[in-house]
């Protein structure tokens, strides 16, 4: 089974889960323009803060159309340059972190795969507005088991592929991260491969996202993670100048 996707789905999803932050903006911009009307300051300063303000609405609205609806993402065809031509994974683990927009896609996309689907929300650790939002509205992958962070319930050795797409950057804690990709390093198969999809905290993404952009994690702070898990080799592609690829493995 594949979802099919709805004209603008991500960026509707952005705005719908995202939405407190618009209505705070919105009335924040009121109240400034209001005092304007009372204090008399410069008109050139309150057109300046109103562009700004615009740009913030707006741009990060316009980058999520094209990373989400208009880039293909989830026709995977990506994932022809990033996975060996002649690897034909048997045994395939999506991971999510409360909100699984793809695990239907890997499976259409690897129909003869043996697909697992994970889910490491905690409830009490993630407990930020467009989590527990998007969770509400997600079309669950039949069989999806609830994890803890720190642990996977398979064997050594067990998986061709692990995908972790935009899921990893919601455990902020360094540590937990590496005990994370530890485990998903211990499931992988000789040869066998992580791949992670993220935003990074660079300059495209604070151009988008302007402070929106700290929620993401570094090209550095990957690389280190991933070398601490236990990856040898770390091979880094861009989907869109917004988001990278990496493929990791030992």
């Amino acid at each position: 089974m594949e979802i099919e996707r709805k004209r603008f789905q991500g960026v509707l999803n952005i705005v719908s889960f995202n939405r407190h932050f618009y209505v705070v903006g919105m009335l924040v911009l009121s109240l400034i323009i209001t005092s304007q009307i009372v204090f008399k300051w410069s008109n050139t300063l309150l057109f300046g803060i109103i562009l700004l303000f615009l740009y913030g609405f707006i741009v990060p609205l316009i980058v999520s159309a094209y990373v989400y609806d208009f880039s293909k993402y989830y026709t995977f065809n990506w994932l022809d340059a990033v996975l060996n031509s002649d690897l034909n994974p048997k045994k395939i683990v999506n991971i999510n972190a409360g909100f699984d927009e793809t695990s239907f896609s890997i499976k259409n996309k690897f129909p003869e795969a043996n697909l697992k689907v994970f889910d490491f929300y905690n409830v009490k650790e993630h407990t930020e507005p467009a989590i527990i939002r998007a969770r509400k509205v997600t079309q669950e992958y039949p069989n999806t088991q609830q994890i803890k962070s720190n642990h996977i319930p398979l064997t050594d050795n067990a998986v061709d592929v692990v995908f972790l797409l935009s899921a990893v950057h919601e455990i902020r804690k360094e540590e937990e991260k590496v005990l994370f990709l530890k485990e998903c390093h211990r499931i992988c198969k000789p040869g066998g491969k992580v791949i992670i999809v993220e935003h990074l905290r660079d300059f495209p993404n604070f151009l988008a996202f302007s402070v929106g952009f700290t929620h993401f994690f570094s090209k550095r702070v990957w690389s280190r993670v991933l070398k601490k898990a236990g990856f040898e080799i770390i091979e880094e592609t861009k989907f869109t100048p917004f988001m990278s690829i990496f493929n990791s493995y030992s």
